[in-house]
């Protein structure tokens, strides 16, 4: 099983494809979600947003707000910028 995953901003598609891990901080605080991960909705404060894909590489980018959302091995990351 994987995640599909999607970092976006306003103003560009900053990640997507398949992944077998994420981690992000949250307001509640850190959350990692891999394959399978029931329903989730978190609002991002600034940090690093870690997505390992599913070739084991791991991609870090440091995020400014924005939301997460899990559903169905989706992830949806909505960021304000991505720096």
């Amino acid at each position: 099983m994987t995640l599909n995953v999607a970092l976006v901003s306003p103003t560009e598609q900053v990640w997507t494809g398949e992944a077998s891990f994420v981690s992000a901080r949250t307001t509640e605080g850190d959350l990692g979600v891999l394959p399978g991960h029931t329903p989730l909705f978190g609002v991002l404060v600034d940090g690093l947003v870690s997505i390992k894909g599913v070739d084991g590489s791991t991609q870090e980018f440091n995020v400014r707000g924005g939301f997460l959302s899990v559903s169905n091995d989706r992830v949806s990351i909505l960021t304000e910028s991505v720096v």
